[in-house]
């Protein structure tokens, strides 16, 4: 991780992309007056949602309903947590939630009802995904150890060649993965490679405050429903599990629609450490949009269907994407640069299969040198 404090993008851009479609965007704020953050469309999505999530735990709590309704009702968790991560966390830990520093802190910790912790997700996502993407080595969200191959730079396994179908069941593991170990192993790293910049005393208490927050939240979610309301521990069990598989595949897929599909790029820096493309145009050859006109999906997963516009202005709430998406577009268009999309969330899942299934083929030799 040593290549993340050296590699760095051409500042060089001739056909001043960046520069035009930031002053684009600002104009379109600027002439209808509106706020860059979110509104009370937020604030109802994030009510909706959540008594959603936890009007569901309540159920299984209180009503103690029979087995079949209780699995269903952590199964409509699932859905609820994952719709709470894409579109209440993510902009919170981004601070476009709200122009109030309170309310994004506040509900950045929604992040807790995944089971993860803020510090960790702000260096991974904010940090390294966002400025490296699909940069293997720095972009974490590519490097899956081994399991799935999500890059041509990433070692091949013969395994991989079947990744395209048990890739889903890995993606069912990802909230429980992170939850229990994920943090520990992410504080760990982070520290040891400096993406860490705190100091040993602020890490002591950060180290206290992720302990005690997974001790609060397997207390809540596992001992709490049979220690104070009788639930046999099999059944709560049973629906944890299948509330973080359901979580772990919808929030895995979306995030995967968006870079690890056909058409985006993975370059590598050269050797003096230099990615030989501008910061802006490289978010444009590795990020793809789908169901850009979907307005449930554009609801649901809070703007992470517009990852073009979102990785080119992430303090920027969701709620807007789809205005500045045309935008964005003709911008790109104008200067001649890439913007990539899938039309509708099928063409984007079954594009993110065929990828699958080109990264697990075995390398020719000339891959495999160079």
């Amino acid at each position: 991780m040593q290549q993340k404090q050296t590699v760095k993008f051409v500042n060089r851009d001739k056909n001043l992309f960046y520069q035009t479609v930031k002053q684009n965007v600002n104009n379109y704020f600027i002439d209808n007056n509106i706020s860059k953050f979110g509104d009370s469309r937020m604030f109802i999505k994030s009510f909706v949602l959540l008594t959603a999530y936890l009007g569901a735990f309540a159920a299984v709590l209180f009503f103690n309903p029979p087995f079949v309704v209780s699995l269903i009702l952590w199964f409509s968790m699932g859905i609820s947590v994952a719709g709470v991560g894409m579109s209440v966390m993510h902009d919170a830990n981004h601070g476009a939630y709200s122009n109030n520093k309170v309310a994004n802190y506040f509900m950045s910790y929604s992040l807790n009802l995944l089971g993860g912790t803020v510090h960790n997700w702000k260096l991974q996502h904010n940090i390294l995904h966002h400025t490296y993407t699909n940069i293997t080595g720095l972009d974490d969200d590519i490097d899956a150890k081994g399991g799935l191959r999500f890059s041509p730079h990433n070692d091949w396994k013969k395994k991989h060649g079947f990744q395209f179908v048990y890739a889903f069941l890995l993606y069912g593991l990802i909230t429980i993965y992170w939850a229990l170990a994920k943090d520990f192993v992410q504080f760990a790293k982070y520290t040891r490679n400096g993406v860490n910049a705190n100091s040993k005393a602020q890490n002591v208490v950060t180290f206290i405050k992720i302990v005690g927050l997974k001790i609060f939240y397997f207390f809540f979610f596992l001992v709490m429903p049979t220690l104070f309301f009788g639930i046999p521990f099999i059944q709560v069990l049973t629906g944890f599990l299948i509330m973080h598989f359901v979580g772990g595949v919808i929030l895995s897929v979306v995030f995967q629609l968006a870079h690890t599909v056909e058409g985006t790029s993975h370059p590598m820096p050269n050797e003096e450490g230099t990615i030989e493309n501008c910061w802006a145009i490289h978010q444009m050859n590795t990020t793809v949009n789908f169901s850009r006109r979907s307005k449930i999906i554009s609801w649901y997963v809070g703007g992470l269907n517009f990852q073009v516009e979102h990785h080119l202005f992430p303090r920027i709430c969701h709620i807007h994407y789809p205005a500045i998406a045309p935008i964005v577009k003709a911008t790109a268009e104008q200067c001649n640069v890439p913007y990539l999309e899938n039309q509708t969330f099928k063409l984007a899942f079954e594009s993110h299969v065929r990828r699958l299934k080109q990264l697990g083929e075995m390398p020719d030799l000339n891959e495999i040198m160079g």
